[in-house]
């Protein structure tokens, strides 16, 4: 290819961002579809026991009304077919609070909503157990999680000459994208088209054909957009299979959104932790045992659990380590996956025991934990593919100003707040997934322009992108003259947005599939060339109106042997009001390495998005369960408080230059998920910087500090 500006590495801005802010990108429930009518679910009002009666007479018989559909009239499903969460009306049984016991089908949205009102559910109510506090020291071991050990925690932990042993707690997050899950089902004779935000495009289709008894081909999965995710769309729930159902039963297109307030026990949440952290060290500051122990709990019919001590595993250099968990079943929806899961909490834990032990050494927590970097993978021995700790604490230092700390808390003071600086690592494993691509070009005259084809998904990250990004460097063509269409399952399979190998397994598809296709043109060509000449000079020079090919691209081989994760490190200065304890994050700065980055200006606010997300974390998210009925008292985002404008002060993000191609071919790491990981930890320990006060629960709120 010949010198020219690339469009990879380039702070393109989003080419379907107009189509956003206009309105015209269809999501979940705005796809044309002709005479459609709508779904609203009812959900129970116990948390565990057996439904006796339901009378629909009063809203079969509204206007409008179409179908009330229940357990006794649902269609049997396969209940393994990989729907998360049950509730598919398949029996009277309840599980949780909350759970979908039914759906009315009307006209109008109104209609349903109102005949939904007026179904009566009676119960035989049974005693939950839907309180954390008083179960969690009963938990199990998980049934896929053996405890990790490395060395002898116990015995290092008592020659320790310091040592920190404590436990830290964080509530249940709920994930709250914007566009909340919906889904039109159009049934065209035996065939299924479902329009519905999924990050896994064929997941979605696999989990829906499987659970309504068809084959993958008769269900078509349509999702070029979705409105966030965070993990709750990563897989499907119960009102997916539910639209479907509905849609069969009353013969014409169902539409069925859930409510905001329907969220909070439709789609998992993240569960509530205890983790207990006991670190031991020299005096001089390497670190001699690390144990990171989670009380967690899951669902009663089915297990999920965060993994929280995957950051312990790898971050730092220890001969003694120790990994656990133990999981309570209870009367609450299924957890499932939360952006950063396990390690945005799990590092919570670690982070903030590193900043405790390195105040008891008298050590700077920077110097502390470069002390303590592993020269390879601790937790299996394999070389690191790259890690760029050091490079990210080092100029992380320098652009945030850290000299300016004092050790001593309560030293930096302004007009009526106390100043404090807090620092935190994190990381995510880097990983490329099997993905399938279509390239198709096109020459008019000398005009070529291309298509790039796969079932991809766009979270809003900037898929549509860094594909045409990829795919116009590749092709050597402008990227006004490529055309991506992604988020359909009769498109090539792809990887899921989820993981963070969304661009990483995209990108490698994309330029495989563009090289495939010059390497197929020159081939068709039958002429040697000194230098390699691009698609289009080819298409031209050929007299090629139309040609197409599809790669299939799968991880390197060799790649199995390295240890590949994007690392961070995260600096906080927060301000604590002396009189109120309110607390405000005047800077934040997040310094990442992640390998190749395609666009640094939608890599830029994913990683202030994560990092926002990660101060909702620490300030001021919380959902509360009330352990007398099982149901969430906080239920609306009017009392699950997600940061605001003017809860978030000056945001910057800085990228270290990293070359990885022992990962993947292009080198790309993900950025979805590490933008979230140690931003709490952070926080809190600015907080303690500031106050004097270690703050071990989330979220730290006012009362608190006072």
């Amino acid at each position: 290819m010949k010198d020219k500006e690339m469009n990879i590495g380039s702070p393109v801005s989003r080419i379907d961002g107009i189509l956003k802010v206009t309105g015209k990108a269809d999501y979940s429930t705005d796809h044309p579809v002709k005479n459609a009518a709508y779904a609203v679910i009812f959900k129970s009002t116990i948390a565990a026991g057996k439904i006796t009666n339901i009378d629909s007479v009063t809203a079969e018989k509204l206007p409008g009304v179409l179908a009330v559909i229940t357990h006794k009239n649902a269609p049997k499903l396969n209940a393994k077919g990989g729907i998360r969460g049950g509730a598919m009306l398949q029996s009277p049984d309840v599980l949780f609070y909350g759970q979908h016991i039914g759906v009315v089908v009307a006209e109008t949205f109104e209609q349903a909503r109102h005949a939904a009102d007026l179904v009566k559910v009676e119960y035989d109510k049974k005693e939950a157990k839907t309180d954390f506090e008083k179960l969690y020291q009963n938990g199990a071991k998980p049934k896929d999680k053996e405890d990790e050990k490395r060395g002898d925690v116990k015995v290092a932990l008592e020659n320790a000459e310091f040592k920190v042993e404590e436990t830290y707690a964080t509530p249940i997050y709920h994930h709250h994208p914007l566009e909340p899950h919906a889904t039109i089902a159009e049934w065209q004779g035996e065939n299924l088209i479902l329009y519905n935000s999924a990050q896994i495009v064929n997941g979605a289709q696999n989990a829906a054909a499987s659970t309504l008894n068809l084959k993958p081909e008769n269900v078509r999965i349509v999702s070029p957009y979705i409105g966030g995710g965070f993990g709750s769309k990563g897989g499907q729930w119960g009102n997916l299979v539910l639209a479907a159902m509905a849609a069969k039963m009353v013969n014409r297109p169902v539409k069925l959104a859930l409510t905001r307030q329907q969220m909070f026990n439709s789609v998992g949440l993240r569960q509530r932790n205890y983790q207990k952290v006991s670190l031991a060290a020299t005096k001089d500051g390497k670190l001699t045992a690390l144990s990171h122990e989670t009380a967690t709990h899951a669902a009663i019919q089915d297990e999920f659990v965060e993994p929280c001590g995957d950051c312990s595993k790898i971050m730092y250099d220890t001969p003694n380590s120790l990994i656990t968990y133990r999981v309570t079943p209870m009367n609450l929806i299924l957890p499932t996956y939360t952006r950063g899961p396990g390690k945005s909490t799990g590092s919570f834990a670690l982070e903030s025991a590193m900043d405790e032990l390195a105040y008891k050494l008298k050590m700077d927590p920077v110097a502390f934990r470069l002390q303590n970097e592993p020269q390879k993978d601790p937790s299996n021995g394999k070389p690191w593919s790259s890690r760029k700790v050091v490079e990210c604490l080092k100029e992380g230092a320098k652009a945030f100003g850290w000299e300016k700390r004092k050790m001593e808390p309560m030293q930096n003071v302004q007009g009526h707040y106390w100043v404090g600086y807090g620092v935190a690592c994190g990381t995510y494993p880097a990983h490329q997934r099997d993905s399938s691509a279509n390239v198709k070009l096109k020459r008019e005259g000398t005009n070529v322009t291309a298509i790039i084809e796969l079932a991809a998904a766009d979270l809003g990250t900037g898929t549509y992108t860094i594909l045409a990004q990829t795919a116009a460097d590749a092709l050597d063509l402008p990227m006004n003259k490529i055309t991506v269409k992604i988020g359909d399952s009769e498109l090539p399979p792809a990887a899921g947005s989820v993981g963070s190998v969304g661009a990483t397994s995209y990108a490698n598809v994309v330029n495989d599939a563009c090289t495939k296709i010059t390497d197929e043109l020159i081939a068709r060509s039958g002429k040697q060339f000194f230098v390699r000449p691009t698609a289009a000079q080819l298409m031209i020079s050929e007299k090629v109106s139309n040609v197409q090919t599809r790669a299939d691209s799968k991880p390197l081989e060799s790649a199995e042997q390295y240890s590949s994760h994007s690392f961070n490190a995260n600096f906080a200065e927060v301000w604590v009001n002396q009189s109120t304890g309110m607390v405000r994050v005047k800077r934040f700065l997040a310094v990442t390495g992640a390998g190749k980055i395609l666009n640094p200006k939608t890599a830029r606010s994913q990683i202030i998005g994560g990092n926002v997300w990660g101060i909702g974390m620490a300030l001021t998210e919380e959902s509360v369960v009330d352990p007398r009925f099982g149901n969430f008292v906080t239920r609306s985002l009017g009392d699950y408080h997600v940061p605001a404008n003017l809860d978030i002060g000056e945001m910057e993000a800085i990228f270290i230059k990293e070359d990885d191609k022992l990962a993947n071919k292009l080198g790309v790491k993900g950025l979805g998920e590490v933008g979230i990981v140690g931003v709490s930890a952070a926080v809190a320990n600015a907080v303690f910087n500031a106050t004097g006060k270690r703050i071990r629960e989330l979220p730290i709120l006012p009362d608190k500090l006072l």
